[in-house]
Parts: C-alpha cells; structure tokens; sequence
C-alpha cells in the first residue's frame, strides 16, 4: 500500500498529461505531492526528508513550469532530483563519514559495513545515471517523448533495486535477539 501511495503524485501526473496537457499534469502533480504529505501528516505518520526534498523540488520546478508556461523546468526536476540525491549522499559518505543508506536501514537489516559502503556507490551511481539519462532525454527529445520516457523509465528503478535485492540477500544476516 505504501508503494502505491509513493507513486500517488507520478500516476496522477501521467493521467493528467493523457487527458489535457503538460501544464495540467504539472499542477496535478505539484497538488498530489502537497496532498501526499498532508494525508502522512494527519494520520500521525513522519513525513520522510526525501518527500520534502521531491515536495520543494516539484513545486518550484514546477511553479516556474506554470508560472513561465516552459515545460523545460518541469523536464529538468528529474535531473536536479537525482542529482542532488547523488551529492547528498556522496558529500555524507566522503566528506562527513556518515553512511545515510546505514542510518535509515540499519535498524531494519543488519549488513557488514564492507556491504553498505558498496551499497552506498551502487545508489550514488544509480542517481547520477538517473539524473545524467534524464538530462538527455529533457534536452533532446521532445515532451511527449520524454513523458513516455519517464512511463517506460521505470525499468532503471526495477532493475537497480532488484539487483540490490540479490546483493543483499547475500550478505544479510539476521539481527541478533533482543
């Protein structure tokens, strides 16, 4: 169910754009972002910092979108989004000696620290190919191309996280009894 109300914002966006336009799909997905953190909100749940992050992101490349009539900046979110993504967890590992992926999913999995460092390389890779694909796709290819684009591209996803299923499952141990 969580899964399903994670992709909430991006179904709507791609139903939004079927029906009318990229401008459209653009508010509707601004809105859907805003709508998902309140929903989290009111049923008393923690809002994650990476819903805020995709919330600021969304609005203001979006706000621009709408406010420029340019479907440039919403094309390009994509981009900054995993962009960013990269260099958060890139400046927390090598600049910080903090391993974030550890933190979040340590209490939940139990990996030797060999395993989340590479962990840790695979996600900062994976985001700046992400981000890198994306850029590509938003700067030479049209809207519609690059909306069907990010429908089909959710294959990159898929297949990064079960390839780190697989490389997990390798490694996992189970956590020791309380």
């Amino acid at each position: 169910m969580k899964l399903l109300a994670d992709f909430f914002p991006i179904i709507l966006f791609f139903v939004a754009y079927q029906a009318w336009d990229i401008y459209v799909a653009t508010a509707v997905a601004i809105a859907a972002s805003a709508v998902q953190i309140v929903w989290t909100l009111v049923r008393g749940r923690k809002v994650e910092p990476m819903q805020w992050v995709t919330l600021l992101i969304i609005a203001v490349f979006g706000g621009m979108t709408l406010f420029f009539r340019d479907e440039t900046f919403i094309k390009w979110k994509p981009t900054v989004l995993y962009a960013a993504m990269a260099i958060a967890l890139a400046v927390a590992l090598w600049g910080m000696r903090k391993n974030v992926l550890q933190i979040l999913l340590g209490s939940q999995m139990v990996l030797p620290q060999p395993v989340w460092h590479r962990l840790t390389i695979a996600w900062i890779g994976y985001c700046l190919f992400m981000a890198a694909i994306n850029g590509l796709v938003a700067h030479y290819f049209t809207t519609a191309q690059w909306v069907d684009f990010k429908l089909w591209g959710y294959v990159f996803p898929i297949l990064f996280v079960i390839g780190q299923g697989l490389y997990i499952a390798r490694h996992w141990k189970d956590k020791e009894p309380s």
